[in-house]
């Protein structure tokens, strides 16, 4: 079954890096349309390589959302540009399905002069994308001012003179920089998009991949998901789950929280309990994500995600559903959240025992909040679980403690360290 389009893939990322912060989005959109235009004035590209780089352009900034500095455009773009795009290069390496295309990222804000001596493949490419991302910036910040004439000076040092040249080339032949400033560009850019390309196998990496960037917000956010993922998915097991509704609760799982990346760090990492105000503030994260996920994810996976915090007894939130009206997926990933919250620790609380975990369970099952069938499951088998659990979490973090101990060490080449 088809859960997601190659597009919506795309839409997805760039939407959900959006709930934490639109600008690096917006500005990667912009950037991309450049790229795109100017790759086409080159020739020589199929369409569907051209969407590859729209893709990659549009998410070039990727790593600033790790960096303390996400709010300053100016200090990532011009005075610490290594962090991001180091760190954005090897979230392309390591989990993106364009992980060979990721040296672009890393090397985007290279000056030209050096970036030529380099062996690197795609290196024109590269001189498009750092022309393409000054020209945003320069233009966005001095309006009716700028005139791409300004940076003729530094062809040869900063820019290459072919990029400098296919930059002319599509103003004049498209009037990219008019169309950028009426926002008449996202229908072209929208159209190229159309012929991305992913495989199954690229598209469950993809899904994979946004859990992990839930990481570049804060890193408990990725543990807790793949602790929940893993107690879903032996849950399902347990409880007969076709193929179908396996593949369904898994990629469910991984998405529910992403409404979470919208909420303050400020509320999310309290060191108490919530203000009603706040609570109200929290809970709008399940909207969020159904937002997000509304016409690109599959209807059965984003009902599932939209469930997460629905309760039997009509307890829960935001739409107050009791247990006869939901499924099992639904009652899986209900249980699974919540178990892998209580064992995290919080800053108002220690994670809870196993004992503790099992007698709070039980409670709730009889009080109807859980469905008693799932409950029984998981505690009948609670020791073996949580075992597996332990186990796989430390196998499937692997890659992204992987991504972020090569951040330091290439940090530490590139002579910039956070």
């Amino acid at each position: 079954m088809e859960y997601i389009h190659s597009k919506d893939i795309f839409l997805l990322m760039r939407d959900t890096l959006k709930l934490i912060d639109r600008k690096p989005m917006d500005h990667g959109s912009r950037v991309a349309y450049y790229l795109y235009k100017m790759l086409e004035c080159k020739g020589g590209f199929e369409k569907f390589e051209l969407a590859d780089f729209v893709f990659l352009a549009s998410l070039h900034d990727i790593g600033a959302y790790k960096t303390d500095n996400l709010k300053d455009m100016l200090q990532y773009e011009f005075k610490e540009t290594m962090a991001h795009s180091v760190y954005g290069y090897l979230v392309f390496k390591y989990l993106s399905p364009l992980s060979e295309l990721s040296q672009i990222i890393l090397y985007h804000h290279m000056d030209y002069s050096r970036l030529e001596a380099m062996g690197h493949e795609y290196k024109e490419v590269t001189a498009c994308l750092n022309l393409a991302e000054k020209i945003d910036i320069y233009s966005t910040i001095l309006g009716d001012k700028f005139a791409v004439s300004r940076l003729e000076k530094h062809i040869g040092t900063i820019f290459s003179k072919d990029s400098y040249d296919l930059f002319k080339q599509a103003e004049e032949k498209y009037d990219v920089i008019n169309k950028v400033k009426s926002d008449d560009y996202k229908a072209e850019l929208d159209e190229i998009t159309e012929y991305m390309i992913f495989t199954n196998a690229d598209k469950k990496k993809s899904v994979e991949m946004l859990m992990y960037i839930q990481g570049l917000k804060e890193e408990n956010l990725v543990f807790n998901a793949v602790t929940c993922t893993c107690i879903a998915e032996i849950l399902g097991q347990k409880a007969g789950l076709n193929e179908l509704e396996r593949e369904q609760l898994y990629y469910a799982t991984l998405l529910h929280d992403i409404g979470m990346l919208a909420i303050p760090n400020g509320i999310t990492n309290a060191p108490r309990n919530l203000t009603p105000e706040e609570y109200k503030k929290v809970k709008m994260h399940v909207l969020l994500a159904e937002k997000v996920l509304k016409n690109r994810m599959a209807e059965e996976v984003m009902g599932i995600v939209a469930t997460h915090h629905e309760r039997g007894d009509g307890s829960g939130y935001p739409r107050g559903l009791k247990e006869a009206q939901m499924n099992r997926n639904q009652w899986i990933l209900q249980l699974a959240d919540s178990v892998s919250a209580l064992l995290a620790v919080k800053t108002y609380r220690p994670a809870l025992s196993r004992d503790e975990l099992s007698a709070l369970l039980r409670k709730e099952a009889e009080q109807g909040k859980y469905n008693k069938m799932i409950v029984n499951l998981f505690l009948d088998g609670q020791s073996e679980i949580m075992d597996y659990v332990e186990n796989r979490v430390d196998k499937t973090l692997v890659t992204y403690r992987k991504l972020n101990q090569q951040y330091k060490k290439v940090s530490r080449n590139f002579g910039e360290h956070r």
